[in-house]
């Protein structure tokens, strides 16, 4: 199950202990002939044993069962055929399960066509914040439906033309969801590209609700802690670091954002229990499950294909069944991935430090 905050309890770097549910499977012995490699987009898929897969029989697929149910609900070709079977084997034991894929899929070892068969695993989240409905004193930093000129001018206003250009000021005015307290939140719920926000309404009531990804000003993504790195103010780049130097420096505050073109635009969603437990929708249209969902690089790895994962880096090791269901502007290339962590700080603090080594397998169809 998930936990409760949202985010997804991983193991430590130096060990990966498998629950007494999960105990090793050995594999059945596999003489026949693997398939042809195929080449996708960017990837050439290498087939492989499954004897290949680090933790194949250790992983407790059933959670990854909950994510590969949200993809059944929008499947590509390859995997609708396998939904019936998928859904009837959501009540099945581990072992079932494994027999099943192990039946039922081949595995491929993702590379890209030239380089290095090692990739990239970096992880997002959804930020939980608190906002108001109307501007006040403390709260004044606006978070922005699309404009109704939108797609009369593209690029549109730059961030600090919508900062500073009556024009563009104008053509937001009315479109503000909600207000946060401090502009660095309302970068961070931009670059995560949704956010689940508590809004205390003018009648002094509260709303949980989640401001989704709408649209762009289509301006290019600039770091502002590349920026910041650049201008020789700091040495680390992390979130908190950058928090630091902000209250540090308020007078540069603006700079450091204007230094980033690129704002995001939201449509506000209900939240119901049922909603509450899953993340937002990804690229593929389906909620986004924390510790089972990953975004890939869509041209490599079509949207809901069953991964495994393996990663190993200084804070966590991660081997598992996961399911490619978005994508990002910087999830680029064969061996790329952004691991979704889930909701609120806890999960804000994982995907924060995740930036480590990627190894992935796609599972398909026989």
């Amino acid at each position: 199950m998930l936990a409760a905050c949202g985010s997804v309890p991983l193991p430590p770097a130096d060990e990966v202990r498998p629950p007494v549910s999960a105990l090793p499977v050995p594999l059945p012995a596999d003489a026949t002939p693997l398939p042809p490699a195929i080449v996708q987009g960017k990837s050439r898929w290498q087939p492989v044993r499954w004897s290949e897969l680090p933790g194949f029989a250790e992983d407790t697929l059933h959670e990854a069962w909950n994510a590969w149910l949200k993809s059944c609900e929008r499947p590509g070709p390859a995997f609708s055929a396998l939904c019936p079977e998928v859904r009837r084997l959501s009540i099945g034991t581990p072992a079932e399960q494994r027999a099943w894929m192990v039946r039922r899929l081949q595995p491929y070892r993702v590379e890209p066509l030239q380089g290095p068969a090692e990739g990239l695993l970096t992880g997002y989240y959804e930020p939980l914040l608190d906002a108001s409905r109307v501007a006040t004193a403390t709260h004044n930093v606006p978070l922005y439906r699309p404009p109704g000129n939108l797609a009369g001018r593209r690029p549109w206003y730059t961030r600090q033309e919508i900062d500073t250009l009556p024009e563009a000021r104008a053509a937001l005015r009315g479109r503000e969801i909600a207000w946060l307290a401090d502009p660095l939140d309302a970068l961070v719920l931009q670059i995560q590209g949704s956010g689940r926000v508590r809004i205390a309404e003018p009648d002094g009531s509260q709303r949980l609700v989640r401001l989704a990804f709408a649209a762009t000003n289509e301006q290019p993504y600039r770091s502002v802690g590349s920026w910041l790195l650049q201008q020789g103010a700091i040495r680390d780049a992390s979130w908190p670091g950058i928090k630091a130097w902000a209250a540090q420096n308020p007078q540069r505050v603006n700079e450091m954002l204007w230094s980033n073109p690129r704002t995001v635009f939201f449509r506000e969603e209900s939240l119901s229990d049922m909603d509450a437990g899953f993340g937002p929708r990804g690229a593929q249209g389906v909620p986004l499950t924390p510790g089972r969902s990953i975004a890939v690089d869509k041209d490599s790895i079509p949207y809901g294909t069953p991964v495994w994962l393996a990663s190993s880096g200084p804070a966590v090791n991660l081997q598992r069944l996961v399911l490619a269901q978005d994508t990002g502007g910087a999830i680029v290339g064969a061996v790329r991935a952004d691991y979704f962590t889930g909701w609120g700080a806890e999960a804000g603090e994982v995907a924060g430090r995740l930036k480590q080594p990627l190894r992935l397998w796609v599972l398909w169809p026989k």
